[in-house]
């Protein structure tokens, strides 16, 4: 470490201001800080609050929350194959044919989301945070495993451009920049990030008769409008393979068809554990996302005129990514609420309209996406009247 210490010391004075690369100061800053602590101190006097955490530990703890999501995405795309052509794998053999498809939209997302943040650091002469670390790692969880490459890049350089560096960078977004990528793939391209064979099939061997790969949401769809009861239309699909693939405690364990990181119900409550043991993630807008998911459904069962809206309530929580979405986009600390009574009433409307949107309106079975970006717009405002409600209040207290 104090050889590469060393060379960083040594090229440093070609980058700082005279120097030969001066324009690339910040491209030299974000390598440097990124591989050793910052040597900057506050030139502030006075009382100093002592704290160990900054924006990289920030990041770097979400990333390592979303790693128990990514692992078993991984081995869940070889799972989901060898069960699509019918053939018997070991773990090894299933994990490394998920990492041989899961690995390049990682690295994609990375290089085309960090070659845009470099871009924007020269022009605008500013640092690169560390922001795009969470983004680059929450994008290829959100996608399906055979996603071309392409358009995962173009749907990055679209969402870190349009979502984030159009509003000033890391901390002024106003959406929240992953599902800002996953919504442009769903409306530009359709068929890539939906459909029955974009899941599991990888193309390179025929699938067994009678196997579909349907997501859970799109067979819950399907049994709505031939009027068949939901929960019966899960447990019995795909027979051809397997009976109950389905069933609740399968998709409460995921091995289900899915986006790569959002299958697994338990792997998001690890990293839920995580978020809310170390401070990052807001455990009052998780519980108020969730609490409205299942109050909503309640609501749809009482006022069902078809099967999907008489769905038991508590598969609204497993079914699709509403748990992936709930913990690791709707906490985003820059696009979520900021005040403590606005964090419930965010994360109850968030699991209301994911409820309202999938069940209502089945051009977006996925309502999480939707309901997502829908109230990042309007957190600014939920705080605006939970502040003025709170100066009313107080100012009545000093009138008496």
């Amino acid at each position: 470490m104090k050889f590469l210490r060393d060379l960083l010391d040594k090229q440093k004075p070609l980058f700082q201001k005279g120097g030969k690369f001066e324009n690339f100061y910040y491209l030299y800053e974000a390598g440097e800080t990124f591989m050793f602590s910052p040597k900057h101190t506050t030139g502030i006097k006075g009382a100093q609050v002592k704290d160990a955490i900054d924006l990289k530990r920030l990041m770097i703890t979400v990333v390592i929350a979303m790693l128990p999501c990514l692992l078993f995405g991984i081995y869940n795309v070889g799972h989901q194959h060898f069960l699509a052509v019918g053939e018997a794998a070991t773990f090894g053999d299933k994990f490394l044919l998920g990492l041989q498809l899961v690995l390049p939209i990682v690295i994609v997302a990375y290089a085309s989301g960090g070659i845009v943040e470099a871009v924007f650091a020269v022009i605008r002469k500013h640092p690169i945070n560390e922001g795009f670390l969470v983004t680059g790692m929450l994008i290829p969880l959100i996608v399906p495993p055979t996603i071309p490459l392409w358009q995962v890049a173009l749907a990055t350089v679209f969402a870190v451009v349009i979502a984030k560096e159009v509003f000033g960078g890391t901390g002024m977004n106003v959406l929240n920049v992953a599902m800002t990528a996953r919504a442009f793939l769903y409306f530009a391209y359709p068929a890539q990030i939906s459909g029955d064979q974009v899941w599991t099939y990888l193309g390179d061997k025929t699938p067994v008769d009678g196997f579909s790969g349907a997501t859970a949401l799109g067979v819950a769809y399907q049994a709505s409008v031939d009027g068949e009861i939901v929960t019966t239309a899960l447990s019995s699909h795909n027979t051809s393979i397997g009976d109950n693939l389905y069933s609740f405690a399968n998709m409460f364990w995921g091995f289900i068809p899915g986006s790569i990181g959002e299958t697994s119900m338990l792997m998001v409550l690890i990293g839920a554990a995580i978020l809310i043991l170390t401070g990052v993630g807001s455990w009052k807008i998780m519980a108020a996302a969730f609490g409205g998911t299942y109050v909503m459904g309640l609501v749809m069962n009482l006022l069902a005129t078809n099967e999907y809206m008489a769905l038991p309530a508590h598969y609204h929580l497993i079914l699709g990514g509403v748990a992936f979405g709930i913990v690791y986009m709707a906490t985003d600390p820059v696009t979520a609420s900021q005040t403590e009574t606005g964090k419930w009433i965010y994360g109850f409307l968030i699991g209301v309209l994911t409820v309202i949107i999938r069940v209502t309106n089945p051009a977006y079975p996925e309502g999480i996406m939707l309901a997502v970006l829908f109230m990042n717009v309007f957190a600014p405002l939920i705080d605006f009247y939970v502040v003025q409600a709170n100066k009313k209040r107080r100012l009545q207290r000093a009138t008496v």
